[in-house]
């Protein structure tokens, strides 16, 4: 019974010191670490106290004065020499918040808990580290590596390699680096355009439980049958050609059983790789590799919800222009779900395949093919602001009758009327040669820093319109070329910018497959003018005033009042200005926290120094063996000033940690 009650005894005295070191250091330290070094200062109080009272000679001091004033002394010497094991405690605890913080590594419960899901990503990433230096790869993971120290092909088809063998995330996050020619050099952008994913189609066993599950019934309900070998088959799902009940044919995307769970948890490490990357590696905040992966992580996450897919096909669909000859499939989405998605059968094969179908059709008819693609996606970028964006020869299909249908609607862009409006601004000025203008444009649709400076991108603008003025067939080197001069600039692409300028620069090729005479800039530039010029008449400058002033009307109905109320108080002589400064959130939390610094380090100091004065002066009435009073004062400030130091260091520390993490 006595040991039990030595333990609870030494638990609810480490308990206490706990609870008083966290409050004194004001932040939520964690209690692990806390009990831990609380029952450390408990055990080594029994053995310090009477060496520390004995060298300071309150032991012997007994019969120098009265009982009373003996005890008072040995009280008071004892509290402080207490209260020092608690700032000892403190000072340790504020050493492993400024090396470990609290929550950067995660508590024993959360270990054991997440052990299992550790030890896979453990085991991922083992095998990441193997395949990156097995294909030279290795030197780039480094902290001090510039990534720059051989050819950026030989780099390139290293990285290739290795996202292939990566698995499925990883040929996908090669596949949207390929789209990004704004971000990586031609070298990369050649090698990851040839990443595909050699994925062997799922058991029919697998995918019919699927379709049961999804759509809540058997298939033979649904289908009057279904094609158990796959069209195609990709990394997250597969289709298959079926037969609705009314006898209408159709293909039926599904997706694989265990997609969902091999993307999140190869996205897990994904964006925990980012995250490393882009903290210790120059070449990767260089490239802004976290916002490259949280783009990509949630383009991946859209993917495997078919449900998007579907309002996509739907989007794209409603923009189409009256006249187009561009057809789109239609979505059953009473018997489509999130896993599966069931479209009408779209005629032909895909124009990368197309060749001999291509051969068969007059070069007049294939040049009104081109113009009608070309013109539909035009039209809905530039006037309806809802466009497909990943217009490559295998998402446009071509039959005997030459119709062009598009397939795969995973990748949507979307521009309000503004961005449309400068879009075609820019075609215009381009077309023109107008350097200002087409200055004027960008910085309307792009995201422009405080900093631009407009001489220096006005310069470049005319430099590059003057190279891609008169020169046809390099639509795609012209947007890559306009995207990198942008953010060479500073300037920031907004995703659906970008997404027009992807589709266009893809489109070229596609179109060339039709018509290999066809200009994509200078048509372009024909539709900018076109849209430019029916928005400047005079039915179109009506409309753009009714919409301007409908969006102002409520402003005018409150105008008077207002008016009237800064009359009065002009008249009573009460109008008063009041300046926000500070307004954003993160703004105050940085000044409050500047400020808490700022004082606490002063009363640090001003502490300190009085304590250390008081502490050698040799004056003063002794109170107890060889001690004085003012040495007692003195380490009483030293105290105090030895804790404000310490929550000085950790708030310094735990403010530079959480920046880090936001």
């Amino acid at each position: 019974m006595n040991v039990i009650g030595v333990i609870l005894g030494a638990i609810v005295n480490a308990l206490l010191i706990g609870i008083v070191a966290r409050r004194l250091l004001g932040v939520p330290v964690g209690w692990p670490r806390t009990l831990i070094l609380s029952l450390v200062a408990n055990s080594a109080a029994a053995e310090l106290l009477p060496w520390a009272l004995e060298n300071l000679g309150l032991s012997k001091a007994a019969g120098a004065g009265s009982a009373t004033e003996d005890q008072a002394v040995l009280v008071l010497v004892t509290v402080l020499l207490v209260a020092w094991l608690v700032a000892l405690e403190v000072g340790l605890l504020a050493i492993l918040e400024a090396l470990v913080p609290t929550g950067s590594v995660p508590g024993p419960v959360e270990l054991v808990r997440t052990a299992p899901a550790r030890w896979r990503r453990t085991r991922r990433y083992v095998v990441i580290g193997r395949i990156a230096v097995r294909h030279g790869l290795g030197r780039y993971l480094t902290p001090r590596s510039r990534g720059d120290d051989q050819p950026a092909s030989t780099t390139a088809r290293a990285l290739r390699e290795a996202l292939t063998a990566g698995g499925v995330t990883f040929v996908k996050l090669g596949q949207m680096l390929g789209t990004r020619p704004d971000v990586l050099p031609a070298e990369y952008i050649e090698e990851l355009s040839r990443l595909h994913a050699n994925v062997p189609p799922q058991e029919w066993a697998q995918v019919e439980q699927t379709l049961a599950s999804e759509m809540g019934r058997p298939t033979s309900e649904v289908f009057t049958d279904i094609d158990r070998e796959p069209l195609a088959a990709a990394s997250v799902g597969q289709v298959h050609r079926a037969t609705l009940l009314d006898g209408s044919p159709v293909v039926v995307k599904i997706q694989r059983s265990d997609a969902r769970a091999q993307v999140t948890a190869d996205l897990d490490i994904v964006m925990r790789l980012a995250r490393w990357l882009q903290r210790t590696a120059p070449w990767a905040r260089r490239l802004g590799v976290l916002d490259l992966a949280s783009g990509f992580s949630s383009a991946l996450e859209e993917e495997l919800d078919y449900r998007v897919e579907a309002s996509n096909v739907a989007a794209v669909s409603a923009a189409l222009p009256k006249e187009s000859p561009i057809q789109v499939p239609i979505v059953h989405e009473q018997i489509s779900s999130r896993r599966v998605l069931v479209m009408d059968l779209m005629p032909g094969q895909p124009l990368s395949n197309a060749r001999a179908v291509v051969s068969e059709i007059p070069a007049e008819r294939r040049a009104e093919l081109a113009d009608g693609l070309l013109g539909t996606v035009l039209a809905q970028v530039l006037d309806t602001g809802v466009f497909h964006a990943d217009l490559h020869a295998g998402n446009v299909l071509i039959d005997e009758q030459a119709r062009l249908s598009l397939l795969d609607f995973g990748s949507v862009g979307r521009l309000d009327r503004g961005a449309r409006t400068s879009l075609g601004l820019l075609m215009l000025a381009v077309d023109r040669q107008d350097a200002a203008a087409a200055t004027g444009a960008l910085t309307d649709l792009l995201d422009a820093p405080g900093a631009l400076d407009d001489r220096a991108l006005e310069r470049d603008v005319g430099q590059l319109i003057m190279r891609f003025g008169h020169v046809r067939g390099q639509a795609a080197e012209m947007f890559v070329a306009l995207l990198r001069l942008v953010l060479r600039h500073g300037l920031s692409v907004p995703p659906g910018v970008a997404a027009a300028f992807r589709s266009l620069g893809a489109l070229e090729g596609t179109l060339r497959l039709l018509n290999p005479r066809i200009d994509l800039v200078g048509a372009a530039r024909e539709q900018g003018r076109a849209v430019v010029a029916d928005r400047v008449t005079p039915e179109g400058i009506k409309a753009e005033l009714t919409d301007q002033l409908s969006g102002l009307l409520p402003m005018v109905q409150r105008l008077p009042r207002r008016l009237n109320s800064v009359v009065e108080d002009l008249h009573t002589g009460s109008l008063t200005v009041t300046v926000r400064t500070l307004q954003d959130p993160g703004e105050r939390r940085f000044v409050t926290n500047l400020v808490q610094q700022l004082v606490i380090t002063l009363l640090t100091a001003t502490t300190a120094l009085c304590g250390v004065l008081l502490a050698l002066a040799q004056q003063g009435p002794v109170i107890g063996g060889t001690l004085r009073l003012t040495t007692y004062l003195g380490l009483v400030l030293l105290l105090f000033a030895f804790v404000l130091g310490c929550r000085a260091v950790v708030l310094i520390f735990r403010g530079s940690y959480e920046t880090r993490r936001e």
